[in-house]
């Protein structure tokens, strides 16, 4: 006898759908850290390093990564971008026709 499985299908953002204000900023900050995350990576930055770059303690930076990024603004995460040697660009453009609401995303 086969059980069924009840689920829900996601909204494209967890923000949303566990009922959190403000659920697009915590996306755009999530994909930002996300970023940020392999960007550290890929350099061998160790925390303490990337605190050192980023001009905040070492504990932040630890915080930031284990997804407790309430303290940083986007535009305080773009500028860790920054100091990464990113470049960072912010594109405002129409909305496309599908019916789906305007969104904030990182490419």
């Amino acid at each position: 006898m086969k059980k069924s499985i009840q689920y829900e299908v996601s909204s494209g953002n967890i923000f949303a759908d566990i009922g959190l204000p403000n659920p697009e900023e915590h996306l755009v900050k999530a994909q930002l850290v996300v970023k940020i995350s392999r960007l550290m990576k890929e350099r061998g930055l160790k925390q303490r390093e990337a605190a050192e770059i980023f001009g905040v303690r070492q504990p932040d930076v630890s915080k930031m990564l284990r997804g407790d990024f309430r303290q940083f603004s986007v535009e305080r995460l773009m500028r860790f971008l920054v100091a990464l040697g990113q470049d960072v660009e912010i594109v405002v453009k129409p909305r496309k026709p599908t019916g789906n609401a305007p969104a904030l995303r990182v490419a």
